[in-house]
């Protein structure tokens, strides 16, 4: 159990005396090798870094901001500032400068931890724009040295100078670690954790070691882990999702994390570690879906044909578990036929084969994608919550998985519904408020519940369903009510659709505008010798309108009448979040897109069947250039 006293780096110090050198904490892969830190070490590091702040003056309630890739000295870096009584500030890797100097300035943060070369630029960039917000930064911490010989700002400083100054500055202040350490307590504010934004400009959750401790435990009650257990850590640190795993349950359990050698390796390095849990968001699990669907549809005759054989039955397995209904004898024994010859191989070329369960949340995950990762094998479970609740309040458990709910509340969580529909929850990891914003803060916890913005119900057996959010809940002219979430998510299951924006409120029908999957649709393209050159030109050929055409319609057979896509359009461009059009975890910001894309979303309501377009698109380098082209408007 967790005291009053106990708090991350606390936590950390006890993992150090208990395991030592004997035990691996952290794995990073650098140079096509493993390279393993123990537990002392990880302590040892964490201890240095923040004595070297400490050199520097940073103390109680001082911020520090951290952005770059999963390494481990991202969990350097957040557990030193708490063990001086300060507070880390995660930032997404890919943030935009804005984006970034936002936060810093929001956050009062008075140091920067970044990783590399391509951060420091950025921020640096951000300090020449705006000098006055820089007046507060103390230093900027680089990890990598590469390629920073040249750089000569006084604000700039090594990781490993840090750590250097932290051993002089224990010389001469002997003990200042451990007592700094031993004041804190369990409600003080460990991290803050920056909401998606998806409404506006991002929010400073306060989330204390009470907050996250709290939500580890209880999960932990639930799905038990193992000091031997191996966890790969690729999802960005800033969000919630990616700190329950790697930081508070890693330290609760002490379980090795592992960090891949670049984001285009993680597949490769999942199938090497051969990790026991796994938590992503959809979009993770659908471009696992589609990479299956187009290895099938490239692979031999003799494993297409084994496939479509035997996937029927691991559907009917699957179905059967969640109906809690006896697998009949001839199914098992095929399934387990099937599974020696190609349901086991395609986990391994996953990365899923040890894994005891699969995690998804963040967002809503379409059904057929949750029933095909049950009917390969894989113990997939949805898990629902929010930053404001540490991540996780609702989860399923195994044995009682109902693909269309996001299961039970877990240990000392309240759930309940408001008398508007909406999802309310209360337990001891709802968080101490936004940072700044008492008016926000007000609005989100009122009397001890957590107001979610989400709509939805608990059915029968207290399992809560998640309709979408309160706001997205639409109505037709005619008053039929639709989740564009749900028609959404059943789009994204071909491996040719890789974002909709379904739209119909107020409206007398439903229509939506597509970004095709470029990769899996440029290789149908080729494949079906159809000649193309960039992105809006194959989402605009014939066929590929054929294609998609074929898709809608095979979602509409699964929508009642009223509900059913009318009209769609494919998109010219992917949504993209340096576009503001997503949040840094890919969530559609309806608001924007339906502002920016108002003269597109008034012709699929017209009687046309062309829209003339012209746009301008920016590129990560900062290049922009015009788009000019002519959508084709279907009609179902």
């Amino acid at each position: 159990m967790i005291q009053d006293t106990t708090t991350l780096p606390k936590l950390l110090a006890e993992k150090a005396k208990l395991y030592g050198r004997s035990k691996t904490a952290l794995r990073e892969k650098e140079f096509g090798i493993w390279q393993p830190v123990d537990w002392q070490e990880y302590y040892d590091r964490v201890k240095y870094f923040a004595l070297g702040l400490a050199s520097l003056g940073m103390g109680r309630d001082d911020k520090l901001a951290i952005i770059g890739d999963n390494r481990p000295a991202w969990i350097d870096s957040e557990l030193a500032a708490p063990a001086l009584g300060g507070v880390s500030v995660g930032l997404y890797q890919d943030s935009l400068s804005k984006e970034v100097a936002y936060i810093i300035g929001h956050s009062d943060s008075k140091f920067i931890s970044v990783e590399d070369q391509e951060q420091v630029d950025k921020i640096l960039e951000i300090k020449a724009e705006s000098p006055e917000e820089f007046s507060r930064i103390i230093k900027v911490i680089y990890a990598d040295p590469k390629g920073m010989t040249k750089y000569d700002d006084p604000l700039l400083i090594s990781f490993a100078e840090i750590e250097a100054m932290g051993r002089d500055y224990e010389q001469e202040n002997p003990g200042h670690f451990e007592t700094e350490m031993e004041k804190g307590r369990i409600d003080d504010v460990a991290i803050l954790c920056y909401t998606s934004g998806t409404t506006g400009f991002p929010k400073g959750a306060m989330l204390s070691h009470r907050n996250l401790l709290n939500m580890a435990e209880r999960l932990f009650e639930i799905d038990p882990m193992r000091p031997e257990d191996e966890f790969v850590s690729f999802l960005p640190l800033a969000w919630i999702g990616e700190q329950m795993m790697s930081v508070s349950q890693s330290l609760l359990v002490g379980f090795t994390v592992n960090f891949p050698e670049e984001p285009e390796t993680v597949q490769e390095n999942l199938r090497e570690i051969g990790a026991h849990s796994m938590f992503s968001p959809p979009r993770i699990w659908e471009n696992m879906v589609s990479q299956v669907q187009v290895k099938i549809d490239d692979a031999s005759w003799l494993k297409k044909a084994l496939f479509n054989f035997f996937y029927p039955i691991g559907f009917r397995v699957a179905d059967a578990k969640f109906e809690k209904k006896p697998v009949p004898l001839a199914d098992r024994l095929l399934y387990t036929l099937g599974d020696f010859l190609i349901f086991s191989a395609i986990r391994d070329h996953l990365g899923l084969q040890r894994l005891r369960r699969a995690y998804t949340g963040g967002a809503a995950l379409g059904p057929d994608v949750f029933r095909f990762f049950h009917a390969l094998g894989v113990n997939l479970k949805q898990i629902y919550g929010q930053t404001e609740i540490a991540g996780i309040s609702v989860v399923h458990r195994d044995e009682d998985i109902k693909f269309h709910s996001v299961g039970n509340p877990i240990g000392g969580t309240e759930v309940k519904i408001s008398e508007t529909g909406e999802i309310l929850s209360k337990s001891a990891s709802v968080f101490l408020g936004y940072y700044k914003n008492p008016e926000a803060t007000a609005e989100t916890v009122i009397d001890g519940w957590l107001h979610s913005g989400d709509a939805g119900y608990i059915d029968d057996n207290g399992h809560l369903v998640v309709i979408d959010r309160v706001k997205d809940v639409m109505r037709l002219a005619d008053g039929t009510i639709f989740s564009p979430q749900f028609i959404e998510n059943k789009l994204k299951f071909s491996q040719y659709i890789k974002e909709a924006v379904v739209i119909g409120k107020d409206r007398p029908y439903v229509v939506a505008m597509i970004n095709i999957d470029f990769a899996n649709t440029g290789k149908w393209a080729e494949n079906n010798q159809i000649a193309y050159t960039t992105y809006t030109d194959l989402s605009q050929k014939g066929e590929v309108t054929k294609l998609i055409r074929a898709e809608v319609e095979r979602v509409n057979k699964d929508l009642p009448e009223a509900a059913r896509i009318k009209r769609f359009v494919l998109l010219h461009k992917e949504l993209d979040a340096d576009d503001e059009e997503l949040t840094r975890t890919r969530k559609v910001r309806r608001g924007y897109v339906n502002e920016k894309y108002a003269e597109m979303i008034a012709a699929l309501y017209g009687t046309g069947h062309d829209f003339r377009v012209e746009a301008k698109v920016r590129y990560r380098d900062g290049r922009e250039a015009v788009i000019q082209t002519i959508l084709r408007i279907v009609t179902m």
